[in-house]
Formats: structure tokens, C-alpha cells, sequence
């Protein structure tokens, strides 16, 4: 007789509290599945027609920088929208659009054989190397963005 009223006492959850709880974690995993995907998808960004990374492929320019004056110079028939800039400081970096350092920059961008050149201060004596990457603009189904081309593969870099 005890045995069997120690089982009477065990409860177990009601089949409407499990069925709630498999529910809401259901929902909760597809949420988070959801969310993830969508961050590992990117809007797709065109230019003339081609997606934007294809286009960095065709980005041709040169840079100088001699006496505290950087100078571009746009040599292939992709406008160059802004410029980024790593500054390398023994062992460590910063990252600056070209905007910030300089006002004379265009405003629609570098076009094809157009040059930049302008005396620029990215402190002189504790810099070791500048690489430059091109920053394209392009349209998207949200209007027009930016697009920063890899920087290992097309980013320049200068020794100062």
C-alpha cells in the first residue's frame, strides 16, 4: 500500500504545459535560426549591372604620399567613391575616411583620370605604413550604398 500511493503522488506536467513549453521553443530556435540567417545574407549591391565586389576587380589607381601630401590618382574607368585609409603605428592601427583628413576631397568621388592631392596629417614620426582601399558607391534595393573593397586585395600601401 505505500508503494502505491507514492506513485499517486508523483505529477507529472499537465499535456497543455508541455504542449505550450514545445511550442515556445520552437518558436524561440526559428527565431534565432532566422536571425542568424539574415545576418549572414547581405543586400546585394550593383554596379553597372555587376555586383559591386566583381567591380572592385576593375578599380585601377595610384597613391603617393611625400612630404605630408597624399596624392591619387584615379587611372581606370571606375569612380572611386571615398577613399579609407589604415594607418599603421607600430603594432597597431586606425582606420579614417579620406573625408576626415581632408576637405578638398570630391564630393561625388574620384572620377576616371581625374587626380587628388592635398597635404594630409597622419602624424609624421609614429606612422610606419598607410594602405589605402577604395570605397565604391552602388545602387541597392534600399537606394544607393557604400561598398569598401578588400583591403587585401586591392587596399595600396605606401611606406612612410
Amino acid at each position: 500500500m505505500n508503494k502505491a500511493s507514492n506513485i499517486n503522488k508523483k505529477r507529472g506536467v499537465s499535456p497543455v504545459v508541455a504542449t505550450i513549453l514545445l511550442v515556445s521553443i520552437v518558436v524561440v530556435i526559428g527565431l534565432i535560426v532566422f536571425l542568424w540567417f539574415r545576418g549572414v545574407t547581405k543586400e546585394a549591391i550593383t554596379k553597372f549591372g555587376t555586383n559591386i565586389e566583381l567591380v572592385c576587380n576593375d578599380v585601377e589607381f595610384d597613391a603617393s604620399y611625400s612630404g605630408g601630401v597624399l596624392s591619387v590618382v584615379n587611372r581606370g574607368n571606375i569612380p572611386i567613391f571615398k577613399m579609407k585609409l589604415k594607418i599603421s603605428e607600430y603594432g597597431s592601427y586606425e582606420t579614417k575616411d579620406i573625408e576626415e583628413l581632408s576637405e578638398k576631397w570630391p564630393q561625388a568621388g574620384l572620377n576616371q583620370g581625374k587626380t587628388f592631392s592635398d597635404r594630409i596629417d597622419i602624424g609624421e614620426g609614429t606612422s610606419e605604413e598607410i594602405k589605402i582601399v577604395p570605397v565604391l558607391i552602388g545602387d541597392s534595393g534600399s537606394g544607393q550604398k557604400t561598398f569598401v573593397c578588400d583591403e587585401k586585395r586591392y587596399g595600396y600601401e605606401l611606406t612612410i
